[in-house]
């Protein structure tokens, strides 16, 4: 199984990891982070799910994502 961590601290909540997810588990967390913003992570439940593609690293623009196979 796939380990995904985001740096949700410094998230800006662009949503392109969001997007760039194939298996649509990624989402914008409903609660804020300290900076402001809805940060991204995997939905609960969804981790198995995970199929360590890294589209969602690829796509963070401030390098905040982390895949571990």
């Amino acid at each position: 199984m796939a380990k995904v961590t985001f740096n949700d601290d410094v998230c800006q909540g662009c949503g392109l990891c969001e997007a760039a997810c194939p298996k649509k588990i990624v989402r914008l967390m409903d609660r804020l982070n300290a900076k402001g913003f809805h940060p991204a992570g995997i939905a609960e439940g969804s981790e198995k799910d995970c199929i360590a593609c890294a589209f969602c690293a690829t796509m963070c623009p401030q390098t905040l994502i982390k895949v571990e196979k």
